[in-house]
């Protein structure tokens, strides 16, 4: 008896902590806290990446000059607090000013103002 209820104490406890792993506390290795955000234009849908896919502006994707392809990032606009996260599959932004390009997709979701196209936003790398 004293073994089946330490089985029950070890499944009831995985359950617990698979339960607390949701999207909402989602965090990792903060990269960069005031890095500066632009999104694709529409004329970049279906060319190539440097990563050999073909670009989705529908997708949740972002080009980085040096995290290696497939890295996940969540990007944190840094004045509402709104997340997403990304993955990186293309070289970029070739504007020097700039840290990260997003999709359209993307940047849409965590912008307030649809007009702007850079924000301010906080780059982490998810494990």
């Amino acid at each position: 008896m004293l073994k089946l209820n330490k089985w029950i104490l070890i499944l009831f406890s995985a359950l617990f902590l698979l339960s607390c792993s949701s999207k909402k506390n989602v965090s990792g290795k903060v990269i960069n806290k005031n890095a500066h955000a632009s999104y694709y234009a529409d004329k970049f849908n279906g060319r190539k990446t440097a990563s050999g896919e073909r670009f989705n502006n529908r997708k949740l994707t972002a080009a980085h000059r040096k995290l290696a392809f497939g890295t996940k990032l969540k990007v944190t606009n840094v004045v509402n607090k709104k997340w997403v996260l990304v993955t990186v599959n293309d070289r970029g932004p070739f504007i020097k000013s700039r840290d990260i390009d997003l999709s359209k997709e993307a940047f849409m979701q965590i912008t307030d103002n649809k007009n702007h196209g850079i924000l301010t936003v906080t780059i982490e790398v998810i494990k």
